[in-house]
């Protein structure tokens, strides 16, 4: 058997489960691990793997079929994905879905330029929850999206507050509100403010000197990211947040309500309760990956989503072994 040879860049919590679900497909290579930092001072998990400075990527032949770009949505991958789309095969977890249409349009000019395949905005939302909402749509034309996240740790926001100047570490979590979600789920289709469906609750570790209340207001007036939420901002040590706020579960809920020709109410539910937010968003990045590397080896180019993906293309099976067993 062939194997893909995957490149990650970036080592931090979803690097390292790129690199665990690597080991969980037998059609799957760890090559390098491309980092910023000092490559001396990064240990991987994978006997023999090389870990090497990100900026060995921008010559463009590094031996790699795809590269995972695991950066954050705030300001690392707005930069590097349309960068590395003109190098290599790429795939990212951009997960700012109100810039979402402008990152795919930067990445589908750089991969169409050179000839490669660029996956933007995979996950599990973006991504699987993306697919639930569009398979909602097309099944119920008539009816309400409503999208629950939580409660759980949002890496990318909790990425947005560690940027913030005078913040140490920090950790975001989503909450949905209970009574916004039993709503959705009566079937009489109820709208909803953005405000009205979540609430945000941030732990932030200071550094020394900073100022919270400055902090504070900058966080609760963030675009794209704490602006249409209410936000309540906890200041907490760096042991109390090791402490109590280490691990990462997430996950939620995806509905789509409306009625039927005839006129009868249907409702559809889609969950996931994750133990950890970026292990699973990793698992989903690896599966993708097989798929960006057989539509590389078919010739196609440009930016993709999860929308334009087969399912078979996902699988390490063939067509015949899913028609017998998963059909």
């Amino acid at each position: 058997m062939s194997k893909t040879r995957i490149g990650i860049l970036g080592y931090g919590n979803l690097g390292r489960g790129v690199e665990l679900a690597i080991r969980q497909n037998e059609d799957m290579e760890l090559v390098a691990v491309y980092t910023r930092r000092d490559p001396a001072t990064v240990t991987v998990e994978t006997p023999g793997v090389a870990v090497r400075s990100a900026e060995q990527l921008e010559a463009g032949n590094e031996p790699i079929d795809v590269l995972i770009l695991c950066g954050g949505s705030a300001t690392d991958l707005p930069a590097q994905t349309p960068v590395f789309a003109g190098k290599y095969n790429v795939i990212d977890s951009f997960d700012t879905h109100h810039n979402i249409p402008q990152h795919f349009e930067r990445v589908d000019e750089a991969a169409c330029a050179a000839g490669t395949v660029g996956l933007i905005s995979c996950g599990w939302d973006p991504g699987l929850f993306s697919l639930n909402r569009l398979f909602g749509n097309c099944f119920i034309p008539e009816g309400s999206d409503y999208t629950f996240w939580g409660r759980g740790v949002s890496q990318g926001h909790s990425d947005a507050l560690r940027r913030i100047e005078g913040v140490a570490d920090a950790r975001q979590y989503t909450v949905p509100v209970e009574a916004a979600l039993e709503g959705a789920r009566s079937g009489t289709h109820p709208n909803f403010t953005t405000r009205e469906m979540h609430t945000r609750e941030c732990w932030v570790v200071l550094e020394e000197g900073a100022d919270p209340a400055k902090i504070e207001a900058e966080i609760k007036a963030m675009p794209n990211y704490f602006d249409e939420y209410d936000v309540t901002v906890n200041f907490i040590s760096q042991e109390e947040l090791d402490r109590d706020h280490a691990e990462l579960p997430h996950g939620g809920f995806v509905l789509r309500s409306g009625d039927t020709a005839g006129g009868h109410t249907s409702v559809i539910e889609y969950s996931l309760k994750l133990g950890s937010n970026p292990e699973f968003t990793a698992s989903v990045l690896v599966a993708y990956a097989r798929a960006v590397a057989r539509l590389a080896a078919e010739g196609q180019k440009g930016a993709y989503t999860v929308f334009d993906i087969a399912p078979a293309y996902l699988s390490i099976h063939d067509g015949a072994y899913l028609r017998s067993h998963l059909l």
